[in-house]
């Protein structure tokens, strides 16, 4: 474990054994060594050198003092290290590029000439909104059961966003404790207007706030193609994650829960006195009971129709993303920067690899700590000292960090390469004309 890391050429020595991952020094050696500001400008400028959708971006910064500073603008990734090594805020949000610099908006003569023209479409996915439904934790706390909730929301997200509205880049990030944000990168979703990021996020959004008998689904039918591929792809999900690993009907009371979902009375009542007569039966079991109580003939009017489509909504209700729509709704939301640092778990807001999703783990995501001592445990590693390669190696290069920022840096080369592509189309089109 580290002992101390020397910051600013040993200049204020910082005990790890002692340190938090909130300690201004601790920050301050994070956004020295580890931050990757240059990837950062990259993604954000469209472009390998800094342009206007960098320098007339509002940054927003949390200060340790909890204050809170808005509007803050930067030519070059360097000026935004610079800032951040000096105020070592714990995070720091990503807000819309505006039609003047964010610094000069008091400046000007009329605020018509201060407006914000463009960002990226965002989604935000929190475990909070999963409470109703998850049983293994609540509130802030995790675990790997319950993260599978943000798998199937990030893999019926990610293929919607992409296969019905034709976007091709877009960047999850992990929260750094219970959730997952989506950056939808495209220019043609950073122009998109209020009206049209509703639009989106209406679409997406399915969860409303339940009927009389608590149903929150109540999917039209024939099934939007929409809802019948995300269907196929939570079945699966409902079995192993939902009715395995929750148990949602396990008790009396939520037992009581799925039968108000189901339409057809008699059967909810036989399927009453089956689970009274057998207390402790599980969830698994509970919902293999609808059908083979239906197929018995307790209901001699039963409608199978109604019924098949109310297991869809069910299935739908306890599997089917929980968004924060409002986050996607504007054009002027701020969202959390990726490789920010959680200020109540210590990890590092890190990209997702969707296409490796299911293997990903955010109790293997490192800490600002972790990494720290990394640093320190990889030079303690060449004590006959660095060659010229590795003395131009970065220090994220040295650490459990790496394979993140290779990720986000070939995710953005491939942005910058869409974006070559539609410039050049453009004048070309503007040359035609």
């Amino acid at each position: 474990m580290l002992s101390s890391l020397p910051i600013d050429n040993g200049i204020n020595e910082i005990s790890i054994h002692e340190a938090k991952a909130t300690d201004p020094e601790v920050m301050r050696a994070f956004y020295q060594r580890l931050f990757p500001f240059r990837y950062l400008c990259h993604w954000l400028s469209h472009h390998p050198t800094p342009t206007k959708d960098f320098g007339f971006r509002e940054f927003a910064f949390t200060l340790p003092n909890d204050a809170y500073l808005r509007y803050q603008s930067f030519p070059s990734a360097d000026l935004l290290k610079k800032q951040c090594v000096q105020l070592v805020p714990s995070r720091f949000e990503i807000g819309p590029v505006y039609s003047s610099n964010p610094r000069d908006r008091k400046t000007l003569r009329k605020s018509t000439m201060f407006k914000p023209v463009s960002k990226e479409l965002v989604f935000d996915i929190d475990m909070t909104d999963y409470d109703p439904i998850r049983t293994c934790c609540s509130g802030a706390k995790i675990c790997s059961k319950c993260w599978q909730f943000i798998t199937m929301a990030v893999k019926v997200v990610d293929v919607a966003l992409k296969d019905d509205f034709g976007f091709k880049h877009v960047l999850w990030v992990y929260s750094g404790r219970r959730g997952a944000h989506a950056w939808v990168c495209d220019r043609r979703a950073r122009e998109l207007d209020d009206h049209r990021r509703r639009a989106i996020a209406g679409y997406l959004e399915l969860l409303k706030g339940g009927d009389k008998s608590g149903k929150k689904v109540n999917a039209r039918r024939p099934l939007h193609p929409h809802l019948d591929r995300s269907l196929r792809v939570l079945r699966d999900h409902f079995q192993a994650d939902v009715l395995i690993n929750q148990d949602p009907w396990e008790t009396d009371e939520k037992a009581a829960d799925l039968l108000q979902l189901i339409p057809d009375k008699p059967l909810a009542d036989a399927l009453r006195q089956k689970w009274d007569s057998a207390p402790g039966r599980s969830s698994s079991n509970k919902w293999a009971d609808i059908d083979s109580l239906a197929s018995s003939g307790v209901s001699k009017n039963l409608d199978t129709k109604a019924l098949l489509e109310a297991k869809q909504d069910i299935v739908l209700e306890y599997t089917y993303p929980r968004l924060d729509a409002e986050v996607s709704k504007k054009l002027n939301h701020l969202l959390k920067s990726p490789f920010c640092v959680h200020p109540g778990t210590g990890r590092v807001c890190v990209p997702i690899d969707v296409r490796a999703l299911e293997d990903f783990d955010p109790f293997a995501v490192p800490t600002v700590l972790d990494l720290l001592a990394e640093i320190d445990q990889w030079h303690k590693d060449h004590p006959e000292g660095e060659t010229e390669a590795q003395k131009k190696m970065p220090d994220w290069e040295k650490t459990t960090l790496k394979p993140y920022v290779e990720y986000f840096r070939g995710f953005v080369a491939g942005l910058l390469k869409e974006e070559k592509i539609v410039k050049r189309e453009r004048e070309e089109d503007a040359m035609e004309f």
